[in-house]
């Protein structure tokens, strides 16, 4: 992830492209080539990802009550397939493409929360989203999508706290008779983790990716001086 400048955007109605790496719809997939150099320690990531979602279902979600945030799964079901060059890497399997929208800036909005999927054994998916406003409401959203696209409201599980990643962010999930635990924290950073979680959702014993985000501590004057070490910011005049 590489912040960029307004000179190195280009966008078309198919075509998103930011610096050396774009994204193209050809109206069946999803294609999207990558060429860039990780940090801080400087290797370089290229590749080529194809997701082919099984359904587009179009539905937007209002994270607030305002509705000045907004989430959209564009494709909670999907196929991918991922081939990178460098390193010399390549799996398929499931995959789920979501994106987050708003009128002002997530901190503004957002103490923090904890988001999940999980593909079940018919490869629909379970979304959990469970968001804290800086007004302490909180947004709770738990949706079946099957494979068409169809959305189907969920009555929650219960609440399961989860370990504290390394970095002591919060981490919570929900899950059938409680049962939900770590299996490998994926990134760990001052304010979000990545997680895999072995869980129970709809009867299926299913691992889960897990995400827990802080937006008190993304916005703490510290963490913002820690940024561009892990995200560099190049910027075309």
């Amino acid at each position: 992830m590489t912040e960029r400048g307004r000179g190195d955007l280009q966008r078309q109605h198919d075509t998103l492209a930011i610096g050396p790496s774009n994204l193209h719809w050809d109206g069946n997939r999803l294609r999207i080539r990558f060429d860039e150099m990780t940090c801080p320690l400087p290797s370089r990531v290229r590749g080529d990802i194809v997701l082919t979602p099984t359904a587009l279902p179009g539905q937007r979600f209002p994270l607030d009550e305002e509705g000045r945030h907004r989430w959209q799964p564009f494709a909670p079901c999907a196929r991918v397939q991922v081939t990178l060059q460098q390193p010399q890497l390549q799996w398929t399997g499931h995959a789920y493409f979501d994106g987050n929208s708003g009128d002002e800036p997530l901190e503004a909005g957002f103490r923090d929360w904890d988001w999940s999927r999980a593909t079940l054994r018919d490869a629909s998916s379970v979304v959990l989203y469970e968001a804290r406003t800086t007004t302490a409401k909180q947004r709770l959203l738990a949706l079946h999508f099957d494979t068409q696209g169809r959305c189907e409201t969920l009555t929650a599980p219960p609440s399961v706290v989860l370990p504290r990643s390394g970095w002591r962010v919060a981490r919570t999930t929900r899950a059938e008779l409680g049962q939900a635990r770590v299996v490998e924290t994926l990134e760990d950073t001052p304010f979000y983790a990545r997680s895999l979680l072995s869980t129970r959702l709809r009867g299926e014993e299913v691992t889960a990716v897990h995400e827990s985000l802080s937006l008190q501590r993304f916005a703490a004057p510290i963490v913002q001086c820690m940024l561009p070490f892990r995200m560099p910011r190049r910027a075309k005049p």
